[in-house]
C-alpha cells in the first residue's frame, strides 16, 4: 500500500519530568548540562513545548498530545518519535530502544486510545519491544529516515540503530534498506538518522559529508537522485545546529510546511533557505533548552501519524 509522504497531524508528549539523561548522553554528543537548577530546566522546556505546540495548531497542524507517564520518571518523554512510528493503513510499530529509562516513555494503550479518539485508525499494532533483550535496537523515526512515497528507509549505524534490526523492519515493511555509516565532528558515531537527514517529498537534507566511506556516501547521494530528491546539502558543523532535524509537513488545507528550530534556521546556509523555501512556509520553534539538554531538536519532538 502506498503511503503520502506528508501528515497535517502529528502527537507530541509534553516534558513533564524534562532533564539532563545520563543514560542517553554516552551515545549522545549533543547533550549538555546547563548552569541552572533542575527546576528551571523543566520549567523553560514545558513553555518551550507550549509555544512549538501552539505555534504548529496556528498554522493549521493538527497536534495530538499526551502526558507523559505519571509512574515513572521520563526525562526524553519529549522525544515520541522514537518509541513509535504509525503507518497508512493504520499500522503502529512500538520500538526497542537503549536507554533503560527511555523504554518507560512507552505509553501504547494511551496512544491507541488518543489515536483512536482522532479518528485515526490502530488496524495492526507490531510490537517488536523485545528484540531489546537480544541489544537488537531500532528507534523509531530517530534511527530511519523515510521516503514513505517510494517505501525506502535510510539508518545510519550506531548503538541505537542495529542493522540487523533495521534489515528485518524493511522486510516486515516492505522497504527497501540503505544502511550506512556517519560520524560527527568528534568522529563519533552520528546518534539518529535524522539528527543528519530528513526526507522532504522532494527534497532531502542530508549531510553528506559526515559519511566516510566514499562508496556509502555515494550510494545513498545517489538514491536521493533516483528518489528525485532536490538534495539541501548541510555540513557537520551544520548538525550540530540541527539542521537535519527539520520535518515537512502539511497544513490541514494542504499548504506544506517545513518545521524546524530557530537554532537550525540560524544555521542554514541563505541558499539552503532558498531552497527549503521552495518546499514550504519555514515553521522556526525556539527551543533552546530542550535542544541543549535533551540533544534532540524539532524534529524528535513530533510523531506523525496518518488519517
Amino acid at each position: 500500500m502506498s503511503s503520502p509522504q506528508l501528515t497535517d497531524t502529528v502527537v507530541m508528549i509534553s516534558p513533564d519530568q524534562f532533564g539532563f539523561n545520563p543514560q542517553t548522553a554516552e551515545s549522545n554528543n549533543f547533550q549538555h548540562k546547563l548552569d541552572i537548577s533542575a527546576q528551571e530546566v523543566q520549567k523553560r522546556a514545558m513553555r518551550e513545548f507550549e509555544n512549538m505546540v501552539a505555534l504548529l495548531r496556528s498554522k493549521g497542524i493538527t497536534v495530538l498530545t499526551l502526558p507523559s507517564r505519571k509512574d515513572a520518571i521520563t526525562p526524553d518523554a519529549v522525544y515520541p518519535n522514537n518509541w513509535f512510528s504509525h503507518h497508512a493503513g493504520g499500522i503502529l510499530i512500538v520500538y526497542p530502544m537503549l536507554a533503560h529509562n527511555r523504554r518507560l516513555e512507552r505509553q501504547t494503550q494511551e496512544l491507541k486510545q488518543l489515536l483512536t479518539d482522532n479518528n485515526i485508525s490502530v488496524s495492526k499494532l507490531f510490537d517488536i519491544t523485545s528484540h531489546e533483550k537480544e541489544g537488537h535496537i531500532l528507534e523509531g523515526t530517530g534511527s530511519m529516515v523515510l521516503d514513505r512515497e517510494h517505501k525506502v528507509a535510510f539508518a545510519m549505524a550506531s548503538v541505537r540503530t542495529d542493522k540487523h534490526e533495521f534489515g528485518a523492519w524493511c522486510r516486515m515493511m516492505g522497504y527497501e534498506g540503505i544502511f550506512f555509516h556517519a560520524i560527527d565532528s568528534s568522529k563519533f558515531p552520528v546518534y539518529h538518522t535524522n539528527i543528519a537527514m530528513n526526507m522532504g517529498k522532494e527534497f532531502a537534507v542530508v549531510c553528506l559529508e559526515s559519511i566516510p566511506d566514499a562508496t556509502e556516501r555515494k550510494s545513498v547521494e545517489q538514491k536521493l537522485k533516483f528518489l528525485k530528491k532536490e538534495i539541501v546539502k548541510i555540513s557537520v558543523a551544520q548538525i550540530h545546529q540541527y539542521c537535519g532535524n527539520v520535518l515537512q509537513l502539511v497544513s490541514n488545507e494542504g499548504k506544506p510546511m517545513i518545521v524546524m528550530s530557530k537554532t537550525a534556521h540560524s544555521a542554514f546556509t541563505q541558499e539552503n533557505k532558498n531552497t527549503l523555501s521552495k518546499n514550504g512556509e519555514l515553521i522556526i520553534a525556539d527551543i533552546p533548552t530542550i535542544e541543549q539538554v535533551g540533544g534532540g531538536s524539532a524534529r524528535c519532538m513530533m510523531a506523525e501519524v496518518f488519517k
